[in-house]
């Protein structure tokens, strides 16, 4: 104990993500060191700490809190009050304070630290081969925890007794695995199993790794219980074993994502810039989309891998069992979710067993339980900057900054597609991992799980509950049926809102908010919109020029369509007098009349702004695509079609009076006109002008009007967000044109551009109150 100067006691309450990170023993190991009594315990508020000593030595103790934090922590506050000196005689961790509300941050999933690793193959360590060795450093958090705080009674752990050497490690808090709560070895932990289709048992533990590594090398397909759920792997290399997987998961040509033994294998098949490999050693360790090497193209990997596709999704090893199997296989191999197509990951044996009947050939099980489907995340690098596009395992649900604190807890739904759910408890926002598409009857089981376990995890009990504005979204049915007072928000405010919050921007903001499909408050189908944000109103300043959509949601499915419907609009509503185009060869002559009259009649044929159904028309016209197979698919093939970065925008030097960067903008509001664009892609087809040079034009074409857009209504920042900003080369073109502006556009990183990120957009609306902004629906009153 220190002496000298009086005792002080100080008393700190640390917010953030602390628990489960080794921060407990931080602050025991750094009050040692300085010569303090006092405790340390978990509380519902996040970590609490009192301290008693030298003055001198309480200040360097609060500074060093929050600077020599553990690198896996995040402090975002420390609030501190001096108070008398009570005479402790020791340092001590105190037990867990369970009896309040618990308001702190839980951490995801963490990938295996490095010495873990190295235990891990080292013959000599008494946990050599153990697939879940872990420490305070790595390991599951997310996926194995039930309530706050976090301690192992907490959590999915308490169902396996720790054996005395690894109850020895748990109490020293010299050690590495001090108050490491899924601690654990081969004598008192979780156990590996290979089950049959049927449930049968062939082997166990290091066995049953094995008998599964000689399955898949022989082309079979296992279904491996991961960290936040089940994975289906099979061999990369073989086209027998991929495409069987592919007919059996009823997965289209969607890309299957692909895992590596090491970043040098996966080197060879890819391009992998310093930004690129940060991300995937990451503690995240999410699937990151790459550029494909030539080779890689040409027979290394088997075609069915990503039909077509330029590039691929590729992650490494992030559990021990992943790092063990890959260690054996040596190969790359297919690591998809568990389940079927557009169905939530299974995460209990029982039901991989039932579900995944028919599709895995084997099993590779255990026996510990996930507390919560967590799937991979998915991310990219656009201009040297990471941009989540799936936030999930290693993100979810790590917290991100509200506008304010001010208002009750809000629920936010999400929308309906990509669907997460949002929690606001004052200015902390809670993003629940990816939910996916609310269509089938299990994804919305899941959904509902995922309401409960994020509510009931934070003791939430919500006052308000946002939700998209369309009336029909199952999570709207839901909101309405919560029995909590309920605010709609438009799908697209919703987007801009998410895009400022992550970027901590305040108004006036322009939003460029593109996508596929959103419920517009005039009835019509929005998704080209710029809003110009202020501090109490959000105005629509521009949007894209409307065309028809024949066969309304079928459209989506069938981008020939969104083509007709397009080239209709530009040709006084018929189909005569064009060009031979492959697009208007999909329907036979009664069809294409049908259609005619239905879109004149306007039957089946709404009206939309959507730049993501424009990206579609676009591709059908150009031969592209033209029939979806998986969401997005057109878009996708249109942006791959550019085989160069963003450079100077080819528009720049054009001197058509109608093709000027701003030439297409007009109006008031102002209405951008696809129409020259069209017409120049339709001459570029007829002097077969290469696709590359016409997508690179209509790419270029879309910046151009963001510019020109936002130089005319005069604001300077500019978020770009909407699923149509996953497009990497319109984002960087986008940014670029508008840094050469004079402009500052923001985008997306740690919240996906796309319907991801809309529950954040949701809870941000409520907080800044411009909810009501565009909340009036055809024929009804405020939400």
């Amino acid at each position: 104990m220190a002496s000298g100067q009086q005792r002080v006691r100080l008393r700190c309450i640390v917010r953030g993500a602390v628990q489960g990170v080794g921060f407990r023993p931080f602050v025991y190991r750094l009050a040692r060191s300085g010569g303090l009594d006092g405790w340390v315990m978990n509380g519902p508020e996040g970590v609490v700490v009192e301290v008693e000593g030298d003055p001198d030595a309480i200040s360097r103790f609060r500074t060093a809190l929050t600077t020599q934090a553990p690198p896996r922590s995040h402090v975002a506050g420390v609030e501190s009050s001096y108070l008398d000196a009570v005479g402790f005689e020791r340092f001590e961790i105190r037990q867990s304070d369970a009896t309040e509300a618990p308001s702190t941050s839980v951490l995801p999933d963490i990938a295996t630290c490095g010495d873990c690793l190295r235990e891990l193959f080292d013959p000599g360590d008494r946990r050599y081969r153990y697939p879940f060795i872990n420490c305070t450093n790595c390991g599951p958090r997310y996926s194995i925890i039930e309530s706050l705080p976090y301690d192992r009674p907490g959590t999915v752990m308490r169902e396996f007794e720790m054996c005395p050497l690894c109850r020895a490690e748990y109490e020293d808090p010299e050690n590495r695995r001090f108050h490491a709560q899924p601690n654990a070895c081969p004598e008192c932990g979780p156990r590996l199993e290979l089950l049959e289709p049927g449930g049968t048992r062939l082997a166990i533990r290091d066995e049953a790794l094995s008998v599964a590594v000689e399955a898949i090398l022989d082309g079979r397909v296992v279904a491996l219980k991961g960290v936040g759920g089940f994975q289906l792997v099979c061999d990369a290399r073989s086209s027998q074993a991929v495409s069987s997987l592919r007919t059996r998961k009823q997965r289209g040509d969607k890309p299957f994502a692909l895992m590596y033994p090491d970043i040098e294998a996966l080197r060879a098949h890819c391009g992998v810039s310093a930004w690129e490999r940060e991300l995937l050693l990451s503690p995240e360790s999410p699937i990151v989309i790459l550029d494909r090497t030539i080779e890689s193209r040409e027979g290394v990997l088997a075609p069915e891998v990503a039909p077509g596709n330029p590039c691929i999704g590729a992650m490494l090893p992030y559990s021990p069992l992943h790092h063990l199997l890959m260690r054996d296989l040596g190969i790359p191999v297919v690591a998809t979710s568990g389940n079927l197509s557009e169905e939530p990951i299974c995460i209990s044996n029982p039901e991989a067993l039932e579900r995944l009947a028919g599709i895995a050939d084997l099993f590779l099980a255990h026996d510990r339980r996930i507390a919560r489907n967590v799937d991979d995340s998915v991310a990219r690098v656009v201009l040297d900057r990471p941009v989540i596009l799936r936030r999930a395992r290693g993100y979810a649900p790590m917290p991100l900054d509200l506008p304010s604190s001010d208002g009750p807890t809000v629920l936010a739904v999400g929308p309906m597609l990509k669907n997460t759910v949002g929690l606001g408890v004052g200015n902390q926002a809670y993003l629940s991992q990816h939910v996916g598409d609310l269509e089938t009857a299990a994804s919305r089981t899941a959904f509902r799980d995922v309401v409960e376990g994020l509510t009931g995890l934070y003791a939430a009990t919500p006052g308000i509950v946002a939700c998209d504005l369309h009336p029909d979204y199952f999570s709207t049915l839901f909101a309405s049926t919560s029995g909590v007072p309920v605010v709609r928000v438009q799908h697209h405010l919703a987007h801009v809102l998410s895009c400022m919050a992550e970027n901590h921007l305040e108004p006036p903001v322009l939003g460029v908010s593109w996508d596929g499909t959103g419920y517009g408050p005039d009835g019509t189908v929005w998704g080209g919109e710029f809003l110009a944000v202020g501090d109490n109103d959000v105005e629509r300043v521009a949007s894209l020029r409307p065309f028809p959509l024949p066969g309304g949601d079928a459209a989506v499915r069938e981008p020939f369509r969104s083509a007709m419907g397009l080239l209709m609009e530009m040709n006084g509503g018929s189909l005569d007098g064009l060009p031979e185009l492959g697009c208007l060869e999909r329907l036979d002559p009664a069809g294409l009349d049908a259609l005619q009259k239905a879109v004149a009649a306007g039957i089946n044929s709404p009206r939309t702004s959507s730049v993501g159904r424009l990206f579609d028309a676009v591709a059908s016209i150009c031969d592209l695509c033209h029939v979806n197979l998986f969401e997005g698919q057109a878009a996708m093939m249109l942006e791959h079609a550019i085989r160069e970065p963003a450079r100077e925008n080819v528009l720049s030097d054009r001197t058509d009076p109608g093709w000027q960067r701003e030439g297409a903008v007009a109006g008031t509001p102002l209405i951008v006109d696809w129409e020259p664009m069209v017409h120049l892609i339709l001459t570029m087809r007829l002097q077969d002008t290469p696709l590359e040079v016409i997508s690179r034009a209509f790419h270029d074409w879309l910046s151009s009007a963001i510019c020109g857009v936002a130089k005319r209504v005069g604001v300077s920042r500019v978020a770009l967000t909407g699923g149509c900003f996953q497009n990497r080369y319109l984002t960087e073109r986008a940014t670029m044109d508008l840094e050469a502006a004079g402009l500052r556009p923001y985008r997306h990183q740690r919240v996906p551009p796309n319907d991801g990120g809309v529950s954040l957009g949701q809870l941000a609306a409520v907080r800044m109150g411009l909810y009501r902004c565009f909340s009036q629906l055809p024929g009804k009153g405020d939400s």
